[in-house]
């Protein structure tokens, strides 16, 4: 990934006196690899931009101050917005398409590159960043999609001079626009951790800093009070989903403190690695460890499974855990004492919490427990017990007097009348979505859908596209399919795919692979990770994986395909129609675990979600209630 490039930048006066071959052989030495077709659209386009440059030129004497950049290579990505217009305080992205009407991959394609200037670039914060698709073969104005301009290149100098009467902000330089340090995306999990164990740190991203150092900073001052006084700590750390938990998690688990709070073990050596990360979700962990082997390692110390670890320091004259900082994942998913025994992961009825505090007073002299907790994700069997485990497993443990909880105020009621002191603290709360770029509603709008609230949902769509979150349905696979591959065709880094409930019964019949015998056999890293060269890579759009695989991890765009397991009937949503768990007795509330397993389906596209919805009389009730919703058909 090139830190910064781009092919041409240059005044307004100087992109329009250039001969066009040498703007064009400015770009071709940019980018040697591309095809004739490529060539051909550069010698269409850069006179018809040239000619419109001029026009400005001609009409508003400040546009010699106006700014062209071509070609502009996004730092840390591969994407290539064609054109950037620097209109004094103002930002033009124009992508041009050699056709007579955009597509509406082509729209939201465009939208998602001004979005994220919005968001990511430092000097694009706070200024109008206007997203323009350019037909090649139309005229004129064409009005609005979805908050993107569609114009023909013969409009483009009226909308330079629509655009740059915005005059709050000092001018845009490109020098300072073209700094590779001025536009820092958020990286996604799996970027992240990649980060983080080939340099040790994470990329400075302010905004997503600015929702999450808090808590960073909180969590530190709670472990540094927990060796000086040599205690013992429950840090719970409460978050909508996509508001950055594992982010935290991944940054506590490689803080560079932790090596100076360690204490010497019996054999005089401090711990190499004071802190790990645990995860029972099964497929977060694969997908961690395959990048790290990809960058080099073998992600075994980087995040470790928490059923391994549970097994190791159960066993009857078990080590001593090594390290000083538990970080428990989705702690609100602990299993209960049944669901340990009937795993026969250890030999004793304890649940996952119980255990964690014997190990945790085994450590010498201080130790800290972070509970990372996401709301409305019991997705499994023995998850329903919830943090009413954590109150039994302090309470009851060896030593209550040196145990101390800190959590965000909503949970003190838990802690209410118990023995073991709460310490609340509004820090320890992450409420702010970070995944959805600059969307902020996309847990809210869940919520209203799945509680049957079609009209506050649509109110959250609604705002949701104003961000450029976008959430389309369609009856057809085929065209949900060629919608996203259209969408990402030229973003390499780009991860979509299929996801669909594991309790549907309906979806193979219409070519979604999601029962066990398809899905056991999906080799999730590989799924995530790989890109196009890959058979087994989700840009396929082949393999499906379910909730349990999905949970936890992310994609650019999620293709949801509707199952039949969870449907509208006469008004409700309904379960009735889902595959049986095995285990029925260990269930407490199936529909609960169905409602969740779409919260969490929902939730997976940082840019947006598409939804299959299988032409089905059975779906037909669903498909007319996420149209009330304010999902748009696609196509």
């Amino acid at each position: 990934m090139s830190e910064a490039g781009h092919g041409w930048s240059s005044t307004f006066p100087v992109f329009h006196a250039a001969e066009p071959r040498v703007v064009r052989g400015r770009l071709q030495d940019f980018l040697p690899d591309v095809d004739a077709s490529q060539v051909r659209a550069w010698d269409d386009s850069i006179p018809r931009l040239q000619r419109e440059v001029g026009e400005s030129l001609d009409a508003h004497p400040d546009a010699a101050q106006y700014s062209a950049i071509l070609e502009y290579q996004l730092p840390l990505e591969f994407r290539r917005p064609d054109v950037l217009l620097l209109v004094g305080s103002a930002v033009i992205v124009l992508e041009l398409k050699g056709k007579e009407v955009p597509s509406q991959a082509d729209i939201d394609q465009t939208a998602a590159y001004a979005r994220d200037l919005r968001a990511y670039h430092r000097d694009c914060d706070g200024r109008p960043v206007h997203a323009v698709v350019v037909p090649t073969r139309a005229r004129g104005y064409a009005g609005e999609r979805n908050g993107v301009h569609v114009a023909g290149p013969d409009a483009i100098d009226a909308l330079i001079a629509n655009f740059s009467d915005a005059r709050d902000r000092p001018p845009l330089s490109a020098e300072a626009f073209l700094d590779a340090g001025a536009y820092r995306p958020l990286p996604t999990l799996v970027q992240a951790a990649r980060e983080l164990f080939t340099t040790g740190t994470l990329r400075d991203i302010w905004r997503a800093r600015a929702n999450t150092d808090p808590a960073v900073d909180r969590i530190e001052k709670i472990i540094r009070g927990a060796a000086e006084g040599r205690r013992r700590r429950l840090i719970l750390l409460t978050g909508v989903p996509g508001a950055g938990k594992t982010l935290v998690g991944l940054r506590l688990a490689h803080a560079h403190y932790l090596d100076d709070l360690a204490v010497p073990r019996a054999d005089g050596q401090k711990p190499t690695a004071p802190a790990v990360y645990l995860s029972g979700n099964g497929p977060l962990v694969q997908v961690l460890q395959y990048q790290m082997k990809q960058a080099g390692g073998d992600g075994k110390t980087f995040v470790r499974d928490l059923k391994g670890y549970v097994q190791t320091y159960s066993r009857p004259r078990a080590p001593v855990p090594p390290e000083h900082v538990l970080i428990f994942d989705e702690a609100q998913r602990a299993w209960d004492a049944d669901m340990v025994a009937s795993k026969g992961h250890t030999d004793r009825p304890q649940s996952e919490p119980e255990h964690f505090v014997q190990f945790a007073e085994r450590i010498p002299e201080w130790c800290a427990i972070v509970g990372l907790i996401g709301t409305g994700q019991e997705i499994h069997l023995g998850e329903e017990g919830g943090l009413a485990l954590w109150r039994k497993a302090v309470e009851e443990s060896g030593v209550p007097h040196e145990w101390e909880v800190h959590g965000p105020p909503p949970l003190a009621p838990l802690f209410e009348g118990s023995a073991v002191a709460f310490v609340a603290s509004r820090d320890l709360t992450l409420d702010t979505e970070i995944r959805f770029h600059l969307a902020r509603d996309v847990h809210p709008f869940v919520d209203a859908l799945l509680r049957g609230d079609a009209a506050v949902a649509r109110q959250h769509v609604a705002h949701l596209a104003g961000h450029d979150f976008h959430l389309r349905m369609t009856r057809s696979l085929d065209v949900a399919k060629g919608y996203l591959r259209e969408r990402y065709a030229e973003h390499r880094l780009a991860r979509f795919g299929l996801v669909a409930s594991s309790r549907d019964k309906d979806l193979i019949h219409f070519g979604v692979r999601n029962d066990f015998n398809w899905t056991k056999n999906v080799k999730v890293g590989p799924w995530y990770v790989d890109g196009d060269g890959s058979p087994v890579s989700c840009r396929q759009l082949e393999e499906v994986v379910t909730e349990f695989a999905a949970q936890g991890l992310e994609l650019d765009s999620a293709l949801l395909c509707w199952g039949s397991d969870f449907v509208r009937e006469q008004g409700n949503w309904s379960s009735e129609g889902a595959r049986r768990y095995r285990k029925g007795s260990l269930v407490r509330d199936p529909h609960r675990l169905r409602l969740n397993a779409y919260r969490v389906l929902l939730t997976r596209g940082r840019d947006g979600t598409v939804i299959f919805v299988p032409p089905m009389t059975t779906l037909d009730e669903t498909w007319d209630y996420l149209g009330a919703c304010g999902i748009a058909p696609l196509g």
